[in-house]
């Protein structure tokens, strides 16, 4: 009789040490957010650029920084590599699942079986064009938009008192991701308004240096007289830096160069004068990330849209602040 209740006792403690470890219980929040502790599950687009790998590093110093245990897959820019993830993530019950979309469309059979199992989701990086906004709490990341509009506002300063037409070539960013969409559909809407401007040829580069400078290359064979260069992100800059040497031209001189996202070698590159100006991105979400996580697990309300606070650079303001850089 006595080793019967000491059984039991021993069992009771085991229960009552199993439900304090903050686990998966199938609470409320998906995967036990009743705990102090907080599982987070994140997909990333992959490691195609020198700003992602930075966003990757942010994201992983802040999860640890902030308690939160942090389950990482990189989808290697394919979409149904982060399908499967979520699905994985959902699987797990972890507490809340963040990811920065490949492409924008295609999420909302996997968004809703997340919804169904309770788990909160927050966008970073890049949105998603999903009509039931309620099946993500929060979008984190740049106004792409913007971004283009800045780049093209530059260019139209840069030529204000030229009559003679602007060649320009644009290596867009992966098809179908906001921020390809969007930072083309920002410059055209300010170029657009001058007809001196024309863009003559326009590829994706796949956000990555050496397909920048393949289509590069491609563009200065088919295109002899290009005047400017408008790239969405700097490792394509970076690219086509290489074909425009390559061709024996001069970057920054032959063809002005304008990309986005200000990452340390495409910020040396300005202070050298090899690119013209640049849009900033800032990859360093992971703090913002973790604070919206704690409270979204917790049911507090937080803004539908959290836009990261960014700049322009100039050659001169490259170099004034280039060796303080953080990425």
């Amino acid at each position: 009789m006595l080793k019967r209740i000491s059984a039991l006792v021993l069992a009771g403690l085991t229960a009552m040490s199993v439900s304090a470890c903050g686990g998966s219980s199938g609470g409320s929040s998906g995967g036990g957010g009743g705990g102090s502790s907080i599982t987070m599950g994140f997909s990333q687009v992959g490691a195609e650029s020198g700003w992602r790998t930075a966003n990757t590093k942010s994201v992983q110093d802040s999860a640890k920084s902030a308690g939160i245990t942090l389950k990482f897959s990189d989808a290697q820019q394919k979409q149904e590599n982060q399908i499967k993830a979520i699905r994985s993530y959902i699987q797990q019950k972890v507490d809340v699942i963040a990811f920065s979309p490949v492409v924008e469309s295609g999420w909302d059979t996997v968004l809703k079986e997340a919804k169904n199992a309770k788990i909160p989701v927050i966008l970073t990086d890049r949105a998603v064009d999903s009509k039931d906004t309620s099946l993500y709490k929060t979008f984190l990341g740049s106004d792409f938009v913007e971004e283009g509009k800045k780049a093209g506002q530059w260019l139209v300063n840069e030529y204000k008192d030229g009559k003679d037409p602007v060649n320009i070539v644009e290596l867009q960013g992966t098809t179908g991701s906001a921020p390809a969409n969007d930072r083309k559909s920002g410059f055209q809407e300010v170029i657009g308004a001058d007809p001196k401007f024309k863009i003559i040829a326009s590829q994706t580069g796949d956000f990555t240096r050496a397909k920048g400078k393949e289509v590069m290359e491609a563009f200065l064979k088919s295109n002899p007289d290009i005047d400017v260069l408008y790239a969405h992100n700097d490792d394509m800059g970076l690219g086509a830096i290489e074909a425009i040497e390559g061709a024996g031209k001069v970057p920054g001189k032959d063809i002005k160069i304008v990309t986005v996202d200000a990452v340390k070698d495409g910020m040396q590159a300005l202070a050298d004068g090899k690119i013209s100006f640049i849009v900033e991105c800032s990859p360093l979400l992971g703090p913002q990330l973790m604070d919206l996580a704690k409270k979204v697990v917790k049911g507090e309300q937080v803004p539908a849209r959290v836009v990261t606070e960014e700049t322009t650079f100039t050659q001169e303001q490259a170099k004034q602040v280039l060796s303080s850089r953080q990425y």
